[in-house]
């Protein structure tokens, strides 16, 4: 077998060295570190003229730590070697002139600039998260907040639970004569849960959760007045098909939401229901305004036959203002709140993978 040499790439940060060596299905594989300052390898696989007995040496420009790591896969051998200092270095090896084995490592590497902005970036996550461990150490109510959260949100996703598998039960069983009496069946326990969202307006004002007031302030108001003035207070309303869809919509949502939070609160997550979380409402919270809206609609000409919650106007103007004068601006409103809330929504989610993406470089 002849004795040849691989190709090997390199790349450096401030306080390592990687090295990536072409060489698949490598075997007896011997990797060290002599005490001039040396990296010998010899390892058999298939290389650049096919599977022979491959070997090299390096020895680096400036002292490294004496233990090395690496890692055989099928494709490559990848080394991992500690610097001795943490500086930046010129080039890699001590005699000026390159190897003709080794060129750069463009898949990993960086210039100085941006290695030292790499560098700071890791500082000050480590000085961010110890500063965050701190707060958490300090605060003697923690465990406290996290039980109260953990127990609203499981209240909730039970609640909606309850009111999805009601929902889709009947839908099954009795098909489109289930959209008719959608609200008898159902509307006590989202009135309960409807009421049980206030708390999602006052949690960040008490510094609970880091979710911001304006859009947990929409989202409930703007449910409170559909549930409460547009189907609680019309009968003529309670028996419409858009109940039945505006009821699903919300309780499809809240259905994967909670799970989310009350896994947040014990340290555990589901990647399937973190993707669930972030991605369904991007047709559903559409959708769900959309039937919000169709509803509103329908109501305005039943305000204006009964006056019901009309407006008296002085005697000179006569008569009273019809509540489905307010609602028609209400409907403007809502979608102006569609835009804030899923600008809100699309940011979470940007932040939540593009994090996970850095993490995983």
């Amino acid at each position: 077998m002849q004795l040849l040499t691989p190709h090997v790439y390199w790349a450096q940060r401030h306080g390592e060295i990687y090295l990536r060596v072409e060489l698949s299905d490598a075997k007896n594989l011997d990797i060290s570190l002599q005490e001039n300052n040396t990296l010998r390898f010899s390892a058999q696989g298939h290389g650049a003229k096919g599977e022979n007995e491959y070997r090299f040496s390096l020895e680096f420009l400036e002292p490294v730590k004496p233990e090395l790591c690496h890692k055989s896969t099928q494709r490559q051998v990848d080394i991992k070697i500690k610097k001795q200092q943490e500086r930046w270095w010129d080039r890699l090896t001590l005699q000026e002139k390159k190897p003709l084995f080794l060129a750069p490592d463009f898949d990993r590497w960086v210039d100085e600039s941006d290695a030292e902005m790499e560098l700071q970036a890791k500082e000050q996550e480590k000085i961010n998260r110890i500063n965050v461990e701190s707060r958490v150490r300090k605060d003697p109510y923690l465990g406290l907040k996290k039980g109260y959260l953990f127990m609203y949100n499981l209240v909730q996703f039970l609640g909606f639970s309850w009111i999805f598998v009601n929902l889709t039960v009947r839908l099954f069983i009795l098909g489109q004569d289930s959209f008719y009496d959608t609200f008898h069946t159902t509307a006590d326990m989202m009135y309960f849960c409807q009421m049980m969202a206030v708390l999602e307006v006052v949690n960040p004002l008490l510094g609970l959760v880091k979710t911001g007031f304006f859009p947990a302030m929409i989202q409930v108001a703007g449910r409170n007045v559909i549930l409460f003035v547009i189907f609680g207070s019309l009968e003529e309303m309670q028996n419409r098909p858009v109940v039945f869809f505006v009821f699903y919509l919300w309780s499809t949502i809240e259905v994967f939401r909670y799970p989310f939070y009350m896994l947040a609160c014990i340290g555990t997550e589901w990647k399937l229901l973190t993707w669930i979380r972030y991605s369904i409402w991007i047709p559903l919270y559409p959708l769900g305004v959309l039937a919000e809206a169709v509803a509103v609609i329908q109501s305005l000409p039943i305000f204006d036959e009964t006056r019901r919650f009309s407006f008296p106007l002085p005697a000179v103007l006569g008569g009273s203002l019809s509540f489905s004068c307010p609602l028609q601006l209400y409907l403007v409103l809502m979608f102006l709140g569609l835009f804030i809330n899923f600008r809100h929504l699309y940011k979470q989610r940007m932040r939540r993978y593009r994090t996970k993406k850095r993490k995983l470089q």
